[in-house]
Order: structure tokens, then C-alpha cells, then sequence
């Protein structure tokens, strides 16, 4: 008899996905759990990659972990850290209904 279990879409998005892309999807997700609250990560572009590659890789991996990511790039390094998904700022006006 199968075992029945509920997880997010991203979950099932990222364990069902296959080739290249899902390999590239759980590399990023590994990058993004290994950094703590309070640390951020550090990512140099390899040969023939840029950093808006790089970033997002990172924004789709922290999507599907449900995770709010702060992306960061300089020439050949992209920094990233979790962010409590508030931002700065003057906060926008609600419509009127």
C-alpha cells in the first residue's frame, strides 16, 4: 500500500524535476541551505557562466524552497543571504476599493 504525505509545490517541483536543469536546481538549493541566519553566501562565476546566471539559479532555488533570498552582484561574484522578505522603504499605499 503507498504511503500517502503533503509538500509544497516547490518541494515536488524540485525532487520530481529531471536532467540538467533539476541537477543545476538541487545544486543551488544545497548552496542556499548551507548558509545560516545571520551568514550569507559567496559564489564566484566559473569559466563561461555569468552572474545574472547565477542569480537566477539562486531565485529559482529559493523559490521552491519558499525561502525569501537577497541577491547581491559585483563583477565576477554573486553574494546572497535569506532576508525576511520585508523591504526598505516608504510602505506602498493600499487601493481604495
Amino acid at each position: 500500500m503507498p504511503t500517502f504525505d503533503i509538500v509544497s509545490i516547490g518541494e515536488a517541483r524540485a525532487n520530481s524535476a529531471t536532467g540538467k536543469r533539476a541537477a543545476l536546481l538541487q545544486e543551488y538549493i544545497g548552496y542556499i541551505q548551507r548558509v545560516a541566519p545571520g551568514e550569507a553566501g559567496k559564489l564566484e562565476a566559473g569559466e563561461g557562466e555569468t552572474t545574472q546566471a547565477i542569480r537566477r539559479r539562486l531565485n529559482a532555488a529559493a523559490q521552491a524552497l519558499g525561502k525569501n533570498l537577497d541577491v547581491r552582484r559585483s563583477a565576477t561574484t554573486v553574494y546572497f543571504w535569506t532576508s525576511d522578505g520585508r523591504r526598505r522603504g516608504r510602505p506602498r499605499k493600499n487601493p481604495v476599493a
